[in-house]
């Protein structure tokens, strides 16, 4: 017997979608709030490592993913001008025949998980969201923005790195800090040479490309800026290609155009992460994903540990009869691995800001993807 029949999610992100696909598959029944009445998710491209990929394959995602996006094998970083620095391997995770590493459009994945999520019978209800938890020694009454109220065994908050429920309910953990990065993403035409992840490091500056389709990659930079500023959206093509030219790199310089082009569809965002003590829950209240452990994108990780806690989460919920029970195993098996994806991607972005050594660079990478393969 399952320690939950009822169950609502808050949030309808990569981790919230999860647990509610996962815990259908349980025969848990559940209802998902999401705010935006357009279930959009934003942002060009997204890399899934090998570790995602078996997140997706436990969802039964993997088919999909795999047709609608591009699996590749192997990291090349290289040095600004070109020289290869250091082959990664990307074997498949452990207990799992998926490909070891691969990307796609970020709103196709959510569009897999948005249309699994429904077809697994959550009662998804969009433009919504609480306004009110109360909680007994028997479950959690909600009363939801169009007036409703109703009754839950648990509630899971993946309302994401800005959550609301965080600050209502762990009122001591402070907002997400700058790190002194903000990343750029951009959509552009996949040259033949690109068949799998590239990254060249410069001086303050690190880009990469991820195929995320047959006929198309995505392209990110970080870049360090000591304070958190705004940066006009009219300006972004610019400065993106003037990013670019940082690199004498061929294969980039060549991409160059492609910067300046209609449909680059260039994206900028400062980077923040957050690690919240365990325990991550307040009774029948509990947090997951980026409400949590938001992570800077150095590892590549970010939404993959989100759905892993999600499925996890499902899991020791309908494996074991009591609540208590199922959320410290939950707490168990997520705490280590979320720690170690925020505080090495923090690592790595303070090599990168510092003109570190990029052999410990790459090192740290190595060490954490072959941390991320063992089972979760």
């Amino acid at each position: 017997m399952a320690a939950v029949n009822k169950v609502l999610v808050i949030g309808g992100g990569f981790s919230g979608m999860s647990a509610a696909i996962k815990m259908r598959s349980h025969g848990i029944e559940v209802d998902l709030v999401e705010i935006d009445p357009e279930w959009c998710e934003l942002g060009a491209g997204i890399t899934i490592g090998g570790a995602t990929l078996r997140a997706l394959d436990d969802l039964g995602l993997y088919e999909e993913v795999t047709k609608q996006g591009c699996v590749t094998d192997g990291l090349a970083v290289h040095l600004a001008h070109g020289p290869l620095l250091m082959e990664i391997p990307t074997p498949s995770p452990m207990g799992s025949s998926v490909a070891g590493s691969g990307g796609i459009f970020r709103p196709t994945l959510a569009r897999i998980m948005s249309s699994a999520t429904l077809e697994a019978g959550v009662n998804v209800r969009l433009g919504c969201t609480y306004t009110d938890i109360q909680q007994s020694e028997t479950g959690a009454s909600v009363t939801f923005t169009d007036g409703t109220t109703q009754s839950y065994d648990l509630v899971v908050g993946a309302d994401g790195v800005h959550s609301t429920i965080r600050k209502e309910f762990f009122p001591e953990v402070p907002d997400p800090e700058y790190i002194g990065q903000g990343v750029w993403r951009a959509i552009m035409p996949r040259p033949a040479e690109i068949d799998r992840v590239h990254m060249w490091l410069g001086k303050h500056l690190k880009l990469g490309v991820n195929p995320v389709s047959d006929t198309h990659m995505y392209m990110f930079i970080t870049e360090d800026r000591p304070t958190k500023e705004h940066i006009d959206k009219t300006t972004w093509p610019q400065v993106f290609a003037g990013l670019m030219e940082e690199f004498p790199n061929p294969t980039v310089k060549a991409l160059i155009p492609h910067a300046l082009a209609e449909g680059a569809n260039i994206d900028y965002r400062p980077l923040a992460n957050l690690l919240v003590k365990a325990p991550w829950n307040r009774g029948r209240l509990i947090m997951i994903g980026d409400t949590v452990a938001a992570t800077t994108p150095h590892l590549a990780s970010g939404a993959g540990i989100g759905i892993e806690s999600g499925i996890v989460l499902a899991d020791e919920l309908a494996g074991n009869d009591d609540l208590n029970v199922a959320l410290d195993k939950f707490h168990e098996r997520r705490w280590e691995r979320c720690r170690m994806v925020v505080e090495n991607s923090a690592r790595l972005c303070h090599i990168e800001i510092n003109g570190g050594d990029k052999n410990e660079h790459s090192k740290i990478m190595g060490q954490s993807m072959m941390t991320l393969s063992q089972p979760i």
